[in-house]
């Protein structure tokens, strides 16, 4: 269904030039002289990067209807990650790059949400926190420190994060997958 600029608002996904964009920002503009037209800054679906761009008031957008399904991960196998629908438990697979810097969150039977247009999935969002096992670090050395002192440590998806210096091997830990940063011991 088409959509006039008029119709434009953040968070709405459209398709410019045969791509899938989500609108982050829009400014509707009455000059003094002229049409009207809307600036928005969109943000491409699949790859992230932002695109600024000029809609006249005569042009016309074509929506684009995402689809939200919950997956839960199986397991991965050459560049392919393999997941399982929640509703029809259908085997699905995604490429390694969709997942990009996720994949090194994933465990087993962790659920996710994966966004699809046209039968292709465009990305994928874990859960904002995580619990993951340390599984190798070394002893913290306690000593005179100014500030907060970190170590290296590697859970058990093989992810290496920083920790502060009284966390073991055997811990639990909660981490942002956002960021990938430690957020406290469970």
């Amino acid at each position: 269904m088409p959509l006039s600029i008029n119709e434009l608002k953040s968070g709405l996904t459209v398709l410019v030039d045969g791509r899938v964009y989500s609108i982050t920002d829009y400014q509707h503009v009455k000059p003094g002289k002229g049409a009207a037209f809307v600036r928005t800054k969109l943000r491409n679906l699949k790859n992230g990067t932002i695109l600024e761009k000029t809609f006249r008031g005569d042009e016309k957008l074509e929506e684009a209807f995402i689809e939200e399904r919950k997956l839960q991960y199986l397991y991965n196998s050459d560049k392919f990650y393999y997941f399982m629908d929640q509703q029809n438990f259908e085997e699905i697979r995604i490429p390694e790059g969709i997942l990009g810097g996720n994949s090194k969150f994933l465990k087993d039977n962790l659920e996710i949400i994966a966004y699809s247009y046209g039968g292709e999935t465009l990305n994928v969002t874990l859960p904002t926190f995580i619990e993951l096992k340390i599984v190798n670090t070394e002893p913290g050395i306690k000593g005179d420190t100014a500030k907060a002192a970190y170590k290296s440590a590697v859970v058990e998806t093989g992810a290496a994060i920083q920790v502060p210096l009284f966390i073991e091997q055997g811990d639990v830990i909660k981490i942002d997958t956002r960021s990938g940063e430690y957020i406290g011991r469970v």
